[in-house]
Parts: structure tokens; sequence; C-alpha cells
């Protein structure tokens, strides 16, 4: 099993998330439903854009804690910038962006320039970001996302298809295009690999890791954004789960935490296993203590298969 997992990590993310599905509808045949694909699908596509940075930051080497500070951060401002008006969508991307390019900079300066353990620099600054929500809100945010926007991301195409699909349709072949087939994809890979070899062969290694943590913080700004479509309200740490749930994604999705190893399709992958789990959970109806335990063994287990071994790189 482990060696079948670790030669095609996306494909058994996919099988596994089959598996898992059809317990769930054995359990409880009401569960199968075009209403349950849909929402399946919807929170798949949100976890994705969320898991997009972390991939990105995990294949360089890194480690980005502040995925769910900056998405609940977003969440937020798109709730106060558009305030129920509708043509406030490039304005609000604009803010969003801005803030997650300055969050991912922040980041990157810490970790490459002044050296610090990128754990525990994303940490911090995600605990910032939240603290920083709370002083400026009050603890109450205010307003909501506008209706067009809202639609924009759950209206139904053909009944059950989520509209959120045709912001991926826009933002997975950017990614896939910016690991697979740039020059910045080609040389993350190399300085995750091997940062010696890769600075030696003229790879600006610093300049890659900070712009890896910027991409990282600014996806997670725009999977924010739809978040609050998505809930059609923003609070404070309402997406800090995210941060936990991306990081596992990418892992289960193939993504080696020594860097060098992984693809976006296989985070794709392992964020619908997340999202299958988490849903099969919530339809056994189990009390929240024992569906977070019992979600932690069968991720603890996943994890314990997905282990990769170092290799000697240098």
């Amino acid at each position: 099993m482990q060696v079948f997992i670790r030669s095609s990590p996306a494909r058994m993310a996919v099988i596994i998330s089959l598996f898992l599905f059809a317990i769930t509808v054995a359990i409880n045949p009401r569960s199968l439903n075009m209403a349950a694909f849909g929402s399946i699908l919807l929170l798949t596509l949100l976890l994705s854009f969320a898991a997009a940075g972390q991939t990105m930051v995990l294949i360089g080497g890194g480690l980005d804690f502040t995925v769910g500070a900056v998405m609940s951060s977003a969440a937020i401002l798109t709730t106060y910038v558009m305030d129920s008006q509708n043509g406030r969508f490039l304005l609000v991307f604009t803010l969003a962006m801005g803030m997650g390019a300055l969050i991912g900079l922040l980041n990157g300066y810490c970790s490459v320039k002044i050296d610090l353990p990128p754990m525990i620099v994303t940490m911090a600054v995600g605990n910032v970001v939240t603290r920083m929500s709370y002083v400026l809100t009050q603890g109450n945010p205010s307003g909501y996302p506008s209706p067009n926007f809202v639609g924009s991301v759950i209206n139904k195409l053909w009944g059950f298809l989520p509209s959120l699909t045709l912001y991926a349709l826009v933002l997975w072949p950017l990614v896939f295009f910016l690991l697979n087939r740039s020059r910045y994809g080609k040389q993350l890979y190399m300085m995750g690999n091997n940062p010696t070899a890769a600075q030696l062969t003229g790879v600006k290694t610093d300049k890659i890791r900070i712009l890896m943590y910027v991409f990282s913080a600014m996806l997670s700004a725009l999977a924010g954004m739809l978040g609050a479509a998505y809930m059609n309200l923003a609070r404070c740490q309402i997406f800090d789960e995210y941060a936990f749930s991306s990081l596992v994604a990418v892992i289960v999705g193939g993504t080696a935490f020594t860097g060098g190893i992984g693809s976006y399709g296989g985070s794709i992958a392992g964020a619908l296993l997340m999202t299958v789990l988490s849903n099969g959970l919530t339809v056994l109806a189990l009390s929240s203590p024992v569906r977070n335990i019992v979600q932690g063994v069968v991720l603890l287990l996943l994890l314990i298969m997905y282990n990769r071994a170092r290799a000697v790189r240098q």
C-alpha cells in the first residue's frame, strides 16, 4: 500500500476519496444526491485554491501557516468594502491582492533575508494578522458581499455544478503553467530539490523563495474573497482551519516536506480527500468531539502512509 501511494499519491487520494464516499453512502443512502455532489465540489474547489500557494511553498522547501489568517482577513476586507453593493469586485480584488502581497513579502523577507525558521515566522505573522483583524473590527466585522459576487460563487450550473468552477477554469491553468511550464516553476523545483546546486547554476534563490511566499499569500487572499461569498458573511478567524487543511491536502497529494517533489494536481486530489472525509463525518451526525477524534486518527494514518524519507541531495 505504501509503495503504491508513493508511486502515485494523487491517484491514491482519489481512490481513497471514492472509498470514503462509498462508505458514507452505504451508511446513509440519503447522502447520495446532486446537492451533495455540488457541495463537495464547491468545498473542494475552495480548498484547492487555498492549497495552490501552499503547494508552491512546500515545493520550494518552505512552510506557510498564514493561509488561514490571510483568508479570514481577506474575507473581512471583502464584506467591508463591498457592503452588499455590486460593482466593487475589482476594487476588492486589488485591495486583497495588495494585502496578500505585503503579508507574503513580510513572510519571505523574514524567512530568507533574516534567515528565521519559516514555521515560526509564518505562525507569528499569521497571529499578528489575526490580532489586527480583531483590533480594526473590534471583533465585529461589518458588511456583506455583493449579491452578484455571491451568485458568481454559489449559483448552480446545470442544476448541480457550482459557478465557482468558472474561477477554477481560470486559476487552475495559471497555477499549472506557473509550476510546470514557466522558468520560475523550473527554478522553484530545482531550488527545493537542491538549493546549493540551484545557486551554483545561477538561480537567484532568495528571489525565488520570497516570491513563493508572495504568491502563496495572494492566492490565500483570493480564496478568502471567494470564501466570503460562499459563507455570505465574514468574521475574525472564520477560515483559520484552512492553514491546517491546506497543508494536509498538499502533503496527501504527494508534495514532500523536504521540497522539490510535488504537483498541483496532487494537491487538488488531496483537497478532494479532505472534503470527502469532512463531509462523511458530518453526514454520520457524529458529535463535534467524536468527529474531531475520528478525523485526526484518519489523517494520522494517511500521513503515516504518505511519509517520505529525505533523499540525499547534497
